[in-house]
């Protein structure tokens, strides 16, 4: 315990008070992630850019299961791959690739999130992608892009079509036959932006399962008038509201994440 306290102390002496708090918002992302079931193992990333002109960022250690992730543990790397700090950790290159490509190419991707969810992977196989067949997929359809799958993603070539693919403005990506991505300016952003993504792809799936002829379509233009609702909301509730709420969730469960 004492060692464990120890190297806590160093990296938070080590850096400043404002990456320790991206820090703790990022570990308070991984835990949510393991608590809503959202994780593969030690497979997906989540990822938060460092403010500064070096666009180093932090993700995960790669072997470590996502409830195990603290502030303290998060690997802070540069834009080639290579940890900026010691650390005991190894990062995943297929990480690196695609979370290096967003951060370093759109200015508001503080954050980036990338998960393998069933339902999600299940939404990345359909033709039509995601559908506008309730309130949460409205919200976000018109945010979100699509990119082709070019196998597991470690060609550093790949970042350039991953970039060009989420374009300039919007905020979630399906990598068909993969999984689901999401960015955002915070933490929090991000991870509400995920949250309606895998939301959606779940009710999508259930909704599917009797078979399509029974589907109820929303009335013309509602999709646009939800779309226009979650573009200019889903921030302010984000953080303002929703992020603090799931914060006092995991201290409540386990404020571990703060270390």
């Amino acid at each position: 315990m004492a060692t464990q306290l120890k190297a806590v102390s160093d990296v938070r002496d080590q850096v400043s008070a404002e990456e320790w708090a991206i820090r703790v918002d990022l570990a308070a992302a991984y835990r949510l992630v393991a608590l809503y079931g959202w994780d593969d193992i030690i497979f997906t990333h989540l990822s938060a850019r460092i403010p500064g002109p070096e666009h180093h960022f932090l993700i995960n250690p790669y072997n470590l299961m996502f409830e195990e992730i603290t502030a303290s543990s998060l690997v802070k790397i540069d834009v080639h791959g290579n940890p900026v700090m010691e650390t005991p950790y190894v990062t995943n290159p297929a990480g690196f690739t695609i979370h290096s490509a967003l951060h370093m190419a759109r200015e508001d991707a503080h954050a980036v999130m990338h998960v393998h969810t069933k339902a999600g992977q299940a939404v990345s196989a359909q033709a039509e992608g995601l559908m506008p067949l309730t309130q949460t997929a409205m919200l976000i359809r018109e945010e979100v892009s699509y990119h082709e799958y070019e196998g597991v993603a470690t060609d550093l070539e790949e970042r350039e079509r991953l970039v060009e693919d989420l374009g300039p403005t919007k905020r979630a990506m399906i990598l068909r036959n993969h999984g689901t991505l999401a960015i955002g300016k915070t933490v929090a952003e991000c991870f509400l932006n995920l949250y309606f993504l895998e939301r959606a792809c779940e009710a999508q799936v259930m909704a599917l399962s009797a078979g399509p002829g029974g589907l109820y379509n929303p009335p013309q233009g509602t999709p646009e008038k939800a779309a226009g609702q979650g573009k200019h909301g889903l921030s302010m509730v984000a953080n303002a509201l929703a992020w603090p709420a799931l914060l006092r969730k995991l201290d409540r469960i386990d404020p571990s994440f703060r270390d």
